[in-house]
């Protein structure tokens, strides 16, 4: 058993290694990631702790300050667990139940071996980010206290908080997965299921509700079992007194949790591997749907425009993973929902950038890949009798039907919470809506110059065909300049940038550099009027990409 377990979580080990090692782009967002989260807290760490280790050695605590500290560390530790657990059972539901070649894996070792290796390498990432990081704070706590005791008993502490979060994580995840991927009543809406809580997930961070559970939980957990790891970790601290039946307690409990939880994990996971899918697609309330759009272009567009339209929106009804990179922009939003939240208004910036993306959202629905949208059939697809202009505006159409409602709902909402008086407002209405009709037309274009044919991984276990790196760079850059220059003729901030530039290179080591602000007005015109033309030609070599397209 233990050669086989071992084997089944070095393989699953090493895939996520070579997954993560073989793709440059996913080892850049870590680097960012790493850089941007845990670098100040780092440096702020690797700061502080050497002072707090020569005064926890100096100093000489009371009763009511050690109490303190202790429930502070207590706190923390059992926060840590319910934090690593809640990730394992993300991680569960999302990647780590879904077991790479389950034909070859479930049939070559019994269930119980593949169960303790999967949760085996997850313990595994956990401990080679978190450990190495306990490791460095509580090295530098001990480098001010004199002694290397801090080192051991952090990482042992942190270890055991691993050890159980993990399995306990991934008993809870594979249920969750098993309800909303077999159980027929649940997996119907599990689309539903998930948009809803991650929009609770991101509005708890938005509005601060998420602090305030981590602050309740700190509070309520600190003389909990889940706290008593903490004990451990303060083992040769002056001034503090661990309780040794709370560090025994730890341990044994470490060993029975993580017992219980292996043993419970694998007839659940002998019951969901070997279970039907359950089918989730209604294909009458599909056709329905498609008879129902057909007849509203009825009439209105040529019947092959209209096939293209509603097929383009068919296939992501079908498949909505495909949309995930339209979203990832609002992540960067957090913050400023926070900030509406914290003023209980929208300033009026927000409201612009909220309608510039929405404009930016209609452009990458269905038109910034056109080719590489059309997969294995591109070939059937571009040598019929379908012509470019067909096709490409069949695009349009669908990113137009989606993207101006969203726009114009959008834009309306903002700009009613917005100080904006009604002429603004009803001006960023317009403009928006505006927007949102020329946006799928600027996209055919770039997305056509800068096509991808291959599916990329959306998430850790779903693959879906995206639009090039390439042409979100250059649609977005060809959305956010002609915005920027309409913001600097409209807020007549030419003089005001020259003279921005003047200070700034009158400070400068280099060639002092002197622009006035009417050659400014005119580079701003020049790029606004260039950005409204940007959509027509950009379709017009759409068009002409598709009717000349070669494969070689």
């Amino acid at each position: 058993m233990a050669h086989a377990v071992l084997t089944v979580a070095d393989l699953d080990f090493r895939r996520t290694v070579r997954s993560i090692a073989g793709d440059r782009t996913k080892l850049l967002l870590m680097a960012v990631v790493a850089v941007v989260a845990l670098g100040p807290i780092t440096v702020l760490g690797v700061s502080l702790l050497p002072t707090l280790g020569e005064q926890a050695v100096t100093a000489s605590l009371t009763t009511d300050t050690a109490t303190t500290v202790l429930e502070y560390v207590t706190g923390g530790i059992a926060v840590l667990w319910v934090l690593l657990a809640v990730m394992t059972v993300m991680r569960t539901v999302t990647a780590v139940a879904a077991v790479d070649e389950p034909a070859f894996l479930l049939l070559s070792t019994a269930v119980r071996n593949a169960v303790v290796g999967i949760v085996a390498a997850e313990v595994a990432r956990y401990a080679v980010v978190v450990l190495p990081l306990t490791a460095l704070f509580a090295g530098a706590f001990a480098a001010g206290a004199g002694t290397p005791i801090p080192v051991v008993t952090a990482t042992l502490s942190v270890a055991l908080v691993v050890v159980t979060a993990v399995p306990v994580g991934f008993l809870v995840g594979i249920w969750v997965r098993h309800l909303i991927t077999v159980y027929e009543p649940i997996a119907r809406y599990r689309t539903l299921l998930f948009a809803a809580f991650w929009l609770a997930y991101f509005g708890a961070i938005a509005t601060g509700g998420l602090n305030a559970v981590m602050g309740t939980l700190f509070t309520a957990l600190q003389a909990s079992p889940l706290g008593w790891p903490g004990h451990l970790l303060v083992i040769g601290i002056p001034g503090l007194e661990p309780s040794l039946p709370a560090i025994a307690g730890a341990i044994v409990g470490t060993v029975c949790l993580t017992s219980v939880a292996l043993a419970a994990a694998v007839p659940a996971a002998d019951r969901h591997w070997f279970a039907d899918p359950a089918r989730t697609d209604d294909p009458v309330d599909e056709g329905s749907s498609s008879d129902r759009l057909t007849a509203l272009l009825a009439g209105r567009v040529s019947r092959p425009v209209r096939t293209v339209t509603v097929t383009a929106i068919r296939r992501t009804k079908r498949a909505p993973i495909r949309l995930a990179y339209a979203g990832y922009p609002l992540l960067g939003a957090l913050g400023f929902i926070q900030q509406i939240v914290e003023l209980g208004t929208v300033p009026a910036f927000l409201a612009v950038l909220f309608c510039l993306y929405a404009v930016w959202a209609a452009g990458v629905l269905f038109t910034l890949n056109p080719l590489g949208d059309l997969g294995p059939a591109l070939p059937a697809v571009v040598t019929s009798t379908l012509t470019g202009r067909q096709a490409i505006r069949g695009r349009i159409l669908a990113g137009a039907l989606v993207g101006v409602p969203l726009a114009f709902i959008v834009s309306l909402g903002f700009g009613i919470a917005s100080p904006l008086e009604l002429e603004q407002s009803a001006a960023l209405t317009v403009t928006t809506v505006a927007g949102a009709i020329a946006t799928p037309a600027l996209a055919t274009g770039i997305g056509s110059a800068f096509p991808r044919f291959g599916s990329v991984n959306v998430t850790n276990n779903r693959e879906a065909v995206m639009p090039s790196k390439t042409a979100f760079f250059i649609y977005t850059l060809a959305i956010a300049l002609p915005s920027g220059a309409a913001a600097v003729l409209y807020l007549e901030a030419p003089g005001l940038i020259a003279g921005l530039i003047a200070s700034v290179s009158a400070w400068s080591p280099l060639p002092s550099i002197s622009i006035s602000a009417h050659t400014i007005t005119i580079g701003a015109w020049t790029v606004l009027i260039g950005g409204l033309i940007a959509p027509i030609v950009s379709y017009l070599y759409a068009v002409e990409r598709f009717d000349w397209y070669d494969f070689e």
